[in-house]
């Protein structure tokens, strides 16, 4: 049995890689999913499993203490086991941060590469916390000549990131950077949309990170009905997520609305169909993408 510590593997590892294992990983057997939530007033516990012939087990369990700010500590914490895919036995137990950053950012990154249009040059970040600081460097990758920008309700933690980013603009007026921007990246633990569907323009593409419980948004229904939306996974999406399951309840959107999944990319559902379309999609992380990450990192740190 290995441990894998966030550093130096952090330092192993390729985002263009990481979403061709994530690519690879969609076109073997559909994973096996067991999902369990946990909720104290604001605090969430998720122990997300899965099972995918070929790749092995991975139960990963995270804990999201959002009042851990006013105590200086992290918000999140956790670990991620992985499991032989032939005898049971623990392989590997890989650093709980560097999976979920990685799995997170790689997840949004592998549908930027099939929704979004090849020439964005601007891309607005919404949000500035953990998450957001690695997406400049995720989505640099891809759209290496793009600017970017950083907008949060303090503008206290946008100037925070903004610090770490040479060239990034820390920008006020949200309504204004959303209009002007090819790609909207939004990383927030908001409960009501802070992306309003007025606001948005022919071409660009909308990703959604930050919702991850049933009362939680940053879209609103607008948004959604003026969108192409896909999702990382129908299963742990649809019934689980606010994004989503908010908007299905009131009938502003049905399931036919879901254009596809990653398990659609093999057969080219998984697409933009034009340049003026507007598409959305809502990066869920399910414990598939987690295992298929920690597959990537264990082969990276062997391969040291």
């Amino acid at each position: 049995m290995e441990i894998v510590p966030f550093d130096p593997a952090n330092g192993m590892l390729d985002w263009h890689h990481l979403i061709r294992a994530l690519e690879q990983g969609h076109r073997l057997p559909k994973a096996e999913i067991g999902d369990t939530f946990l909720y104290r007033g604001d605090d969430t516990m998720l122990s997300r499993s899965a099972w995918i012939d070929g790749l092995g087990i991975a139960v990963k369990t995270a804990t999201i203490f959002p009042g851990n700010v006013r105590l200086g500590k992290p918000t999140t914490g956790g670990g991620l086991c992985l499991y032989s895919d032939d005898t049971g036995s623990l392989e590997a137990i890989v650093d709980f941060s560097l999976v979920t950053n990685w799995k997170t950012a790689g997840d949004s990154l592998l549908a930027a590469s099939k929704l979004a249009r090849p020439d964005a040059s601007r891309i607005l970040i919404v949000g500035a916390g953990t998450v957001a600081q690695t997406l400049p460097s995720a989505y640099g990758v891809l759209f290496p000549d793009a600017s970017f920008s950083v907008w949060n309700r303090t503008r206290e933690g946008a100037e925070r990131l903004a610090s770490q980013w040479p060239g990034m603009e820390v920008v006020d007026d949200l309504a204004k950077a959303v209009q002007s921007a090819d790609i909207i990246s939004a990383a927030t633990m908001s409960s009501e949309p802070v992306i309003k569907g007025e606001w948005l323009r022919a071409g660009q593409h909308i990703d959604l990170i930050g919702a991850y419980r049933p009362d939680m948004r940053e879209a609103d229904d607008t948004a959604l009905r003026r969108s192409s939306i896909f999702v990382d996974s129908r299963s742990t999406t649809l019934e689980h997520i606010g994004e989503l399951m908010i908007p299905l309840g009131s009938g502003s959107i049905t399931q036919d609305d879901i254009r596809g999944d990653f398990y659609d990319i093999a057969g080219g559902q998984f697409t933009r169909r034009n340049a003026d379309e507007i598409t959305l999609f809502k990066n869920g992380g399910g414990a598939h993408l987690d295992l298929m990450t920690a597959r990537y990192v264990l082969a990276c740190w062997r391969g040291r």
